[in-house]
């Protein structure tokens, strides 16, 4: 958290739509496309990387590091290292991680159920416009 962000939490309750409020770059971190995926992988239990990598399709190397990284960073996932050869490394939720999880997937899953009304929405669109 750079000192804006710090001044910002302390100064006044979080409101995501204030232009600099920090709770915009966790939500971003959160409901990204690839954050959302993992963190739903993750829901199910410890993986290592290249079982996310498989689970999440689609995602690469680097941008699931990256993610990795970020979620790490907020607070939403636990990185363990173990002290092995090879290097064995495990991803899992923490508390605020497991919580943040259920919400996205909620929303995710919700998503799913919902796709051939939004394709028929915009077909519907598509065809007014043509």
């Amino acid at each position: 958290m750079d000192v804006s962000e710090s001044l910002i939490a302390k100064l006044a309750k979080p409101d995501v739509n204030a232009p600099m409020c920090p709770s915009r770059g966790v939500l971003e971190h959160v409901t990204s496309r690839w954050g959302v995926l993992v963190l739903a992988a993750l829901l199910a239990g410890t993986h290592r990387f290249s079982e996310l990598r498989r689970t999440v399709g689609g995602v690469s190397e680097k941008m699931l590091a990256q993610t990795l990284q970020t979620l790490e960073r907020d607070g939403f996932v636990h990185r363990h290292a173990h002290p092995v050869i090879p290097p064995r490394v495990d991803y899992s939720l923490t508390p605020l991680g497991e919580e943040a999880a259920r919400q996205v997937w909620g929303l995710a899953r919700w998503t799913e159920e919902k796709v051939p009304q939004v394709l028929e929405a915009r077909e519907q669109y598509d065809a007014a416009r043509t």
